[in-house]
């Protein structure tokens, strides 16, 4: 009788392991149905877990540190520079959406000349006063001088508010840019600020003077929201829901060998022939045993949405540096992965003749798909197919 032991990926603890196992055993059955499946619950005696019952964790801005500037709207402030960083236009939208429309007067100006006349001179001439971020905010101003939604909210807004908007979304985009190029130095909120400050005196609003006045408070300030202030005063909540899968991965790539142990020492105990079957970091715990040693008895490895082969190719793989070949005592290794899995990476063309990959779909986006496995008989039937 074939046994196939089942490595759980990050996170995993009781009870949902029992439940793991109970859907596993399901698909074998109908594919394999004289396996025997065996869990190897590494989680419980090695996953990661806060020792200190979380003492790392930051408390939330401005409680009991004693640096909260007294200022209500400043953790708005923060969030809502993070929707536009995410979506410069996000202001100009909200604002053209209040639009019903009507018909300019004969002989009068479109709202939005002059806005847009400012903003072409900007795109030519460039703002001294936007510091490092000017470069970024020429060509800003050249798109933003064309973006469709200028028009209704020059309609919508008086025209102090509309330069603000503006100066935000310009600073916004330019800010965007060096995360999207991934500077390794970005602009801090003082410099965001005197940036939006000059720009928006630029584009008409009232001279903002020196010091931080009410124009660069109103300025800096974006009227969208987001979510992310909730997500930095609940840190420790939403920490103690997501460290067991991030600390799993950390522990075992600083201190992995207890958990190849106890794989290790499973084995020992198992009538062969025996299957590895690892899932995830599973995954990479059941290659890594395998590549440090002989295991004797084991006569198949199955790797399924694993990270095992990006692990090597970057070099971090614990047991093998790439462009190192599998030693010989490996066995036959298949490697499933699903096309949408983003977690899920291909080993044969890394290890030919030696890995053999199999794609599956489960006709599920990212990250459900990582998960989707274990519902999808493709999944099954290439195991079955292979086992010993």
């Amino acid at each position: 009788m074939t046994t196939v032991v089942f490595t759980h990926g990050t996170g995993v603890r009781e009870p949902h392991l029992g439940g793991l196992l109970a859907q596993i055993a399901s698909g074998l059955a109908v594919t394999a149905p004289g396996a025997r499946l065996v869990a190897y619950d590494w989680g419980g005696p090695y996953g990661a877990r806060l020792a200190a019952d979380g003492a790392s964790i930051p408390a939330a801005p401005g409680a009991g540190t004693g640096r909260s500037t007294g200022d209500p709207g400043e953790g708005d402030e923060v969030e809502g520079w993070a929707r536009l960083y995410d979506d410069p236009s996000a202001e100009l939208a909200t604002a053209a959406a209040g639009v019903a429309g009507h018909a300019t007067p004969p002989g009068a100006a479109f709202p939005d000349e002059r806005p847009r006349g400012l903003l072409l001179e900007i795109a030519g001439r460039g703002e001294s006063g936007a510091g490092p971020l000017a470069p970024g905010i020429q060509q800003a101003a050249a798109e933003l001088a064309r973006n469709p939604l200028l028009a209704p909210a020059a309609e919508a807004l008086d025209p102090e508010t509309l330069a603000s908007v503006l100066a935000r979304a310009l600073t916004a985009m330019a800010v965007a840019e060096d995360i999207a190029a991934d500077s390794p130095v970005q602009t801090g909120g003082d410099v965001r600020d005197a940036a939006v400050a000059a720009l928006a005196e630029r584009l008409g609003a009232a001279p903002a003077g020196t010091g931080r006045g009410p124009l660069l408070r109103m300025a800096g300030r974006p009227l969208v929201r987001l979510g992310s202030r909730y997500a930095v005063r609940r840190r420790r909540a939403l920490t103690d829901a997501a460290h067991p899968a991030a600390g799993d991965i950390l522990k075992y790539l600083a201190r992995g060998e207890d958990m190849r142990r106890g794989l290790r020492e499973l084995v020992a105990t198992l009538e062969p022939p025996v299957v590895l079957l690892g899932h995830s970091l599973g995954g990479i715990i059941s290659l890594d045993t395998l590549i440090s040693g002989p295991l004797p008895g084991v006569e198949l490895l199955i790797t399924v949405g694993s990270q095992g082969p990006f692990l090597y190719e970057t070099g971090a793989l614990p047991s093998l540096a790439h462009p190192d070949p599998l030693p010989g005592h490996v066995p036959p290794w298949l490697n499933l992965y699903d096309r949408r899995d983003l977690l899920g990476y291909a080993a044969e063309p890394l290890f030919p003749g030696r890995a053999h990959d199999v794609a599956t779909d489960s006709r599920q986006p990212f990250p459900v798909a990582h998960s989707a496995y274990w519902t999808d008989p493709p999944v099954y039937r290439a195991i079955g197919e292979r086992l010993p």
